[in-house]
């Protein structure tokens, strides 16, 4: 049996926390795939993070053109790439030119496949969600880019949708949703 001082902090559980640390691994994974044994097939990746997090490493002429948030493309032209527990760095050509970046995991908002219509979403606040490409996360664009968009929500805010997506919002202590009907 546990003593009451034992439980002290077991409200203090931050589930939304923990559910995008978990969420953050997918992409890790994922990485650490891809430099071991390269990409397969037609996957490829598109990586949104922040360029104003802590331990983000972008050359000057970068962080000027993308003062707050990035999103780079690992599918054809990435070189050296190496990922870490809590990082990774790739070599891209920007302009034609190589430029080395260095990502922590916790500056990422967004990963996606869109060969496999995966895709994850990383808000502000500790909040992560999946996203279905095409529908919530990520679009092709007019020349076959894919863009990262803000995901659609539900008829309810914080409403289960239909697919592969969650909504971690439903989880939170304080919000009511109704279930999808």
């Amino acid at each position: 049996m546990r003593r009451a001082d034992t439980m002290v902090g077991m409200s203090d559980l931050d589930y939304p926390l923990l559910v995008r640390e978990a969420l953050l691994e997918v992409p890790r994974r994922a990485l650490l795939r891809v430099a071991r044994e390269g990409l397969p097939g037609e996957h490829h990746f598109y990586v949104s993070f922040r360029t104003d997090h802590p331990g983000v490493s972008v050359s000057p002429g970068l962080k000027a053109r993308h003062p707050q948030e990035m999103t780079i493309v690992l599918q054809h032209q990435y070189w050296d790439l190496a990922v870490g527990d809590e990082a990774f760095s790739v070599t891209l050509r920007f302009a034609g030119a190589p430029e080395r970046v260095h990502v922590p995991f916790a500056a990422l908002t967004a990963f996606a496949d869109p060969a496999a219509e995966f895709g994850l979403r990383f808000d502000g606040g500790g909040e992560a969600r999946a996203v279905r490409p095409g529908e919530d996360g990520v679009s092709e664009g007019a020349e076959g880019s894919a863009s990262l968009q803000a995901p659609k929500t539900g008829p309810g805010e914080g409403e289960p949708r239909p697919g592969n997506v969650v909504d971690i919002r439903s989880f939170r202590r304080g919000e009511e949703t109704e279930p999808a009907g």
